[in-house]
């Protein structure tokens, strides 16, 4: 893999010229950034962001005032190669707040492996109505101690509205789900996201994840997909690089809560 041919498409393809990627969902480009604006339910935020010192401070403001403008909450996504280098700073400085880096991971679709079975016990069972839904987001809440209504809500209008763009699977141990994931599609382009992947902790470390993973690649690969791209944690990031995903930058969120709407 070209470490930085794949980086600056990454960059292109996810960063900058994004098409909209669900129900409502709007993406704007001005003042040097791209912005996606959606329900408050949804994630809005800002995906890219190409500032001159001279002005950047001016333009954090710009988007904080629109967001809060729209009574929502949201996130600016840094990477370590964005401009200006002290961007962190100044979102900091203007009332954001930090949120765990985690690691831009990319692998080729190729090159994984596909065969890797969940452990004894377990089955996988896809995800296409309200009931597995729910499953997924109690497992997303038990593993990651999370409220998970907006993400169930979230998923639930994808799998309603357009249901090809996102896949998603609960790993059941009988009729108890034990782990969760999914993989969101993005036409035009040549990744698709690994998300959400989390396992309750009394099922860790059994290989459930790697499953996870390698169900979700034989969907990439069916689709040909080139890339899947994953924000990893500190604990999914040295399980990937195992599998052959190849580390190629830091992201950073940085979280601007609005402020509660006034009562009339």
């Amino acid at each position: 893999m070209d470490h930085s041919a794949v980086l600056a498409a990454y960059d292109r393809q996810i960063r900058q010229n994004l098409e909209p990627d669900g129900p409502g969902v709007l993406i704007e480009r001005v003042d040097g950034v791209v912005r996606r604006v959606a329900a408050a339910h949804d994630w809005n935020g800002v995906l890219w962001s190409d500032l001159e010192e001279s002005t950047a401070d001016e333009s954090i403001a710009a988007q904080v005032r629109h967001f809060t403008s729209l009574g929502l909450s949201f996130e600016w996504k840094t990477y370590t190669h964005d401009l200006p280098a002290d961007l962190p700073e100044r979102l900091l400085a203007a009332g954001f707040t930090a949120e765990p880096s985690e690691a831009l991971m990319v692998a080729d679709v190729e090159e994984l492996p596909l065969d890797t079975a969940p452990p004894e016990g377990i089955r996988l069972l896809p995800v296409t109505d309200a009931d597995g839904v729910r499953r997924m987001t109690e497992v997303h809440e038990q593993a990651f101690g999370t409220d998970g209504t907006d993400l169930g809500r979230q998923l639930l209008d994808q799998l309603t509205t357009a249901p090809d763009s996102v896949a998603a699977v609960v790993a059941m141990a009988g009729d108890v789900p034990v782990s969760s994931a999914r993989i969101e599609f993005r036409p035009g382009t040549d990744f698709a996201g690994l998300w959400g992947g989390g396992t309750v902790a009394e099922w860790r470390g059994r290989g459930i994840y790697r499953s996870l993973i390698a169900h979700r690649a034989r969907i990439a690969a069916e689709r040909g997909v080139r890339h899947l791209q994953v924000d990893a944690s500190d604990d999914s990031r040295p399980i990937l690089l195992r599998l052959g995903f190849t580390e190629l930058a830091t992201t950073t969120p940085y979280v601007y809560e609005a402020p509660p709407a006034q009562a009339a």
